[in-house]
């Protein structure tokens, strides 16, 4: 049954006369008039029963969410691609590692996961129709926009007025709540969706202004029309607006655009799912008031490309509601500040004083807004990167004793003091640079043979035994320090030789056994010289005792990153753009392709595989679940690299390094009972 008006999350009036402009879906919320937090998160990808949880971990009187909701119920399945059920599944929190991967074994046609996902007894892509039944009750009311991933009928029927639910409140584009909190009227202004520059003037399966299908949903011009005149009806000098999206005004210029229209004082958005929350304003990231009107500048040039593209088509088919919508839409794209004259200051209140959040997922982190007595605080929280692993990274030690410990680091200076760096000392490196140990390569402006002994039997510093020396020996030190600079040079090419990837193996990346997750930027290089360290499992380490500094000693390449895809039956020639986008909405999360060529006949050419490598698991879940069938002829083979083998190089060491130990951990390895066994199949 419908519930109460006050707790109505339908999206539109009940009638309208016809002709008649519908009246706006406005109510006020009284929360708290001295003090009070608001909870905002982002994809919370339909663990609904959640939201309890985190409102009361927060305090928070209400909840603001920024899309990725999980607008599914039981009819849509049938409505879903299977692109994007995939999509669904590899991301949805009601889904465990194990159950997820047997669901998504290769060997599953999508009609046998389609009937795995509509026998199961509980719901495994979102809890909304828990939350439909009453099963699920909010606590506290939650303000939502829709997101990327969501089913457009669902949203229709909000705004019908079949579903009702208390406490739930769809914000859209026809749709404002005002949130009285804190000594502040937030009034909240919506826009649901992907932000989609060729869908723009394509409604897809939705009707009115409302765009989506397949699983999808995406923000139109009509809907950028309206919100704009919704928010020019219900404008109050008195309220605080906070323009709530799914897509990022920093990274959209439309959507920065639309925050000026509307008069927004904030902006909370997701739909970039970083691991911390971003805050920020114009004036803090632009480098001029003229970077900001360029950005604004482009979107609009931009825009007007597709516009010129479909207007005749478009101004054809509109009546004319559709067509006053248009032209406040198109009224935003021309929602560019004036330049300053004169080298004046700007005097546009975007500039500084609108503030964005954009928002990471809600597995990860949230932004709680602490308004009391008209002050909002913000508290930011992110589970963030996992640094740990550093620890690991000890510094290097100086060569085997015997060898010569009075020269200068390679940096051409002394330690602190004046002393030089003595047997049994370390040599401390910054974590993320190379690491040096103490080297017989002489320093620059140093002699290559034994620095020269004062009386006092210590050494001299740098220079002071070239002091009353002759021509001759001028000359000849001339030659000497030729012959090293020549040396140092073969020095490094032999290092960039040691960490060059081979047999398909990348360097300089991070694959220990207590965090599988590859950490990006983090490279450990070698020198190349003697009595330099090497590589070990990822790990700097001195070189042995074995070696006596009187050769190079061979690097050990670390493991490869452990989110790594091979791709095999690939077109030749191919281009890195063209596999990432093979990974269609992937390929954000692609941070290395490696193609390897073949030298035959003193000729270099591509071979018909490639490494495409993830910064963590979920990116590289994402590529398996949205890579597309065909690569223009080719139809492309893609699974789980092994560890660090190409086609041809050999079986390698034993049972694979840690990357391959950390997928297996992980249930994404192969097993060794047979290549046809999917991953993570333990059945």
């Amino acid at each position: 049954m419908p519930g109460p008006a006050s707790t109505s999350s339908n999206t539109r009036p009940s009638s309208t006369m016809p002709g008649q402009r519908p009246a706006i879906n406005t109510q006020t919320k009284v929360l708290d008039t001295v003090q009070g937090r608001l909870l905002c998160i982002a994809d919370i990808r339909g663990n609904l029963a959640h939201l309890n949880t985190l409102a009361a971990e927060a305090n928070a009187k209400a909840i603001i969410h920024t899309g990725d909701f999980g607008f599914i119920d039981a009819a849509s399945l049938d409505r879903i691609s299977d692109r994007t059920l995939r999509h669904l599944i590899m991301y949805s929190p009601l889904i465990t590692m194990p159950h997820r991967n047997r669901i998504l074994a290769p060997e599953n046609t999508t009609s046998a996961i389609r009937e795995m996902i509509a026998a199961s007894t509980t719901p495994l892509l979102s809890d909304f129709p828990r939350l439909l039944s009453g099963e699920i009750k909010l606590s506290v009311p939650v303000y939502t926009v829709y997101g990327a991933c969501e089913d457009v009928a669902v949203l229709e029927r909000f705004r019908a007025g079949q579903y009702n639910i208390e406490n739930l409140h769809v914000i859209d584009e026809a749709t404002t709540r005002c949130i009285d909190i804190g000594g502040v009227k937030f009034r909240l202004l919506g826009l649901g969706g992907a932000f989609v520059p060729h869908k723009l003037f394509d409604n897809g399966d939705g009707q009115a202004t409302i765009a989506g299908g397949q699983g999808t949903m995406w923000t139109t011009a009509l809907q950028v029309g309206e919100l704009v005149d919704t928010a020019q009806r219900v404008y109050d000098v008195t309220e605080t607006r906070i323009l709530v999206s799914h897509a990022s005004p920093g990274r959209e210029g439309l959507m920065a655009q639309l925050a000026l229209a509307v008069k927004a004082d904030l902006t909370i958005s997701a739909g970039l799912h970083f691991r911390y929350p971003t805050s920020y304003n114009e004036f803090s990231v632009q480098s001029d008031f003229e970077g900001f009107r360029t950005k604004l500048l482009s979107s609009k040039e931009n825009f007007e490309k597709i516009w010129d593209a479909v207007k005749s088509q478009v101004e054809a088919v509109l009546d004319d509601n559709q067509k006053l919508l248009l032209e406040k839409a198109l009224s935003v794209v021309e929602r560019v500040p004036p330049p300053v004259a004169g080298g004046g200051s700007a005097d546009e209140n975007a500039w500084k004083n609108c503030w964005n959040w954009n928002l990471t997922d809600a597995a990860f982190g949230q932004l709680v807004l602490d308004i009391k007595e008209g002050r909002v605080n913000a508290e930011m929280r992110s589970q963030g990167f996992n640094y740990a692993y550093r620890r690991q990274a000890t510094p290097t030690t100086p060569g085997p004793a015997g060898q010569d410990s009075g020269l200068a680091l390679p940096t051409g200076q002394n330690q602190p003091g004046g002393g030089s760096v003595g047997p049994g000392s370390a040599v401390p490196t910054k974590p993320g640079t190379p690491a040096y140990s103490k080297s017989t390569t002489p320093a620059p402006n140093a002699k290559p043979t034994s620095p020269s002994i004062s009386k006092s039997g210590t050494p001299a510093p740098v220079g002071e035994s070239e002091l009353g020396s002759t021509d001759k020996d001028k000359d000849a030190m001339k030659k000497e320090k030729k012959k090293q600079k020549d040396k140092e040079k073969k020095a490094e090419r032999a290092a960039e030789r040691a960490s060059m990837p081979q047999n398909g193996e990348v360097n300089g990346q991070e694959g220990g056994k207590k965090d599988k997750k590859f950490n990006e930027g983090v490279r450990v290089d070698t020198m190349g010289v003697e009595g330099t360290s090497t590589v070990e499992d990822g790990l700097a380490v001195s070189p042995s005792a074995e070696t006596g500094g009187g050769h190079t000693p061979t690097s050990r390449r670390g493991p490869r990153n452990p989110w790594t895809l091979f791709v095999k039956h690939l077109p030749v020639p191919v281009t890195e753009e063209e596999i990432k986008d093979f990974f269609g909405e992937a390929r954000n999360g692609i941070i290395h392709v490696k193609i390897p060529q073949s030298y035959q006949g003193g000729a270099k050419s591509q071979r018909h595989f490639a490494y495409v490598e993830f910064g963590d698991e979920e990116a590289m879940k994402a590529g398996l679940a949205k890579k597309a069938e065909k690569l223009r002829d080719a139809t492309p083979q893609v699974s789980v690299a092994e560890d660090n083998r190409e086609p041809g190089s050999g079986r390698g060491r034993g049972r694979g390094g840690l990357a391959m130990r950390g997928l297996q951990a992980a249930g994404l390895g192969r097993q060794p009972s047979g290549r046809g066994k999917p991953p993570g199949d333990d059945n």
